[in-house]
């Protein structure tokens, strides 16, 4: 019997979170995490910049930078103030301007934590966001070629109250905008209807993109934070031709077109 839940008789698979991960355990995994740390990950690469993402926020984070002599980003509102940062923070704007350092670490609770997740596996990782779509995607059309599996995964964001997964319409069109690129007419019988569905959803908003994330919840979030240029950075549709792939541990860019 085939494994439904992992879209397993599928090539291109398209799931949320952790356990979608887990379940559709592809060659190659695009992990989807728009506001903001794929597109964190996507900037910092163009910079030349190699990117260790890390799953704490505590103390153990600052010990993860220091073994691996890198600058760990702090918090959007702490990147003016907290001293030795070079302004590395996790707000995409702020990468595209701050000093360039060699290696920084990411604290994500979501991308970082599907990243490690899946770099365990052994399988190939790559970061995915609006910014890099077409050419995350059209990359990924040729793994497909050569007879792997991929799966784009949306990381989606935690709700406060009990952690559970909240999916998030951004990392949906993110999805969908690398997945537009991906499938083509040679493998579009190899799609699972999930990938198939968020390709659709993604054509039928491109036109309303920039509005979209910025009226959705987590455009709403950071703008009350009052970072909205974040929001615009993540926005800017195939900005970076970077595919940052997960090699030893930390995101490099694979190329540059």
């Amino acid at each position: 019997m085939s494994d439904y839940f992992g879209q397993a008789d599928y090539a291109i698979r398209m799931d949320w979170g952790p356990e979608g991960a887990r379940r559709c355990a592809a060659d190659v995994n695009i992990i989807v995490d728009v506001l903001s740390f794929s597109t964190s990950v996507t900037v910092a690469a163009g910079r030349g910049m190699t990117v260790y993402p890390c799953r704490w926020k505590d103390d153990r984070a600052a010990d993860f930078a220091a073994e691996h002599d890198a600058v760990l980003a702090v918090g959007r509102l702490e990147a003016g103030t907290a001293p030795g940062t070079h302004g590395i923070s996790l707000s995409p704007a702020g990468l595209l301007t701050a000093t360039r350092v060699p290696r920084i670490v990411l604290p994500s609770p979501n991308g970082s934590t599907i990243s490690a997740i899946l770099a365990d596996t052994g399988a190939m990782v790559v970061a995915g966001c609006l910014r890099n779509a077409t050419a995350v995607g059209r990359w990924a059309a040729q793994q497909v070629d050569v007879g792997k599996s991929v799966a784009v995964i949306a990381a989606g964001e935690r709700w406060r109250e009990d952690g559970s997964l909240r999916p998030a319409l951004e990392d949906h069109l993110g999805a969908g905008a690398i997945l537009s690129a991906l499938i083509m007419p040679r493998n579009i019988r190899v799609c699972s209807p999930e990938a198939l569905a968020s390709a659709g959803l993604f054509a039928g908003s491109q036109e309303y993109l920039s509005a979209l994330l910025a009226d959705c919840v987590g455009g709403r979030e950071l703008a009350a934070m009052g970072f909205r240029e974040d929001v615009t950075v993540a926005a800017d549709l195939d900005a970076s031709g970077v595919v940052p792939m997960l090699t030893d541990g930390a995101f490099s860019s694979l190329r540059i077109v």
